[in-house]
């Protein structure tokens, strides 16, 4: 009889302890999640609403970009993104493709000539 609740005894703490380790493994895992994500705010030029959904569509197209909003007054982009997927200079490099300078990546001169002329930053003032 002894030996049976021993028994039970050791089988309970057994079960505890692995029950235990696979939770904290498992909040460890979620942690590493969370440290994935990072948010950050640059400066990119632009004039408009059209600018706004060019550059936002632009960062979103991005696989690990999980939310873009830029500003117009400031010209501030506000991002986060997965830096495990992406590093940020891809981000600055996507928006530029798109006509847009960024503190880090100037536009070309054709991509931004081929921009609606409200969009032109470089000559007209921010509307």
């Amino acid at each position: 009889m002894i030996m049976k609740k021993l028994l039970l005894l050791m089988t309970f703490i057994l079960f505890i302890s692995f029950s235990k380790s696979d939770f904290i493994s498992s909040v460890e895992d979620n942690s590493n999640q969370v440290q994935k994500t990072e948010r950050t705010s640059f400066v990119v030029r632009g004039n408009c609403e059209m600018c706004k959904k060019r550059i936002e569509k632009a960062a979103l197209s991005l696989k690990g970009v999980k939310m873009a909003t830029w500003d117009i007054p400031s010209n501030m982009i506000d991002i986060i993104y997965d830096n495990k997927k992406l590093e940020l200079n891809d981000i600055h490099n996507k928006i530029s493709s798109v006509g847009h300078d960024t503190d880090k990546a100037k536009a070309s001169k054709d991509v931004y000539d081929e921009l609606p002329m409200c969009c032109h930053y470089r000559t007209e003032p921010i509307h």
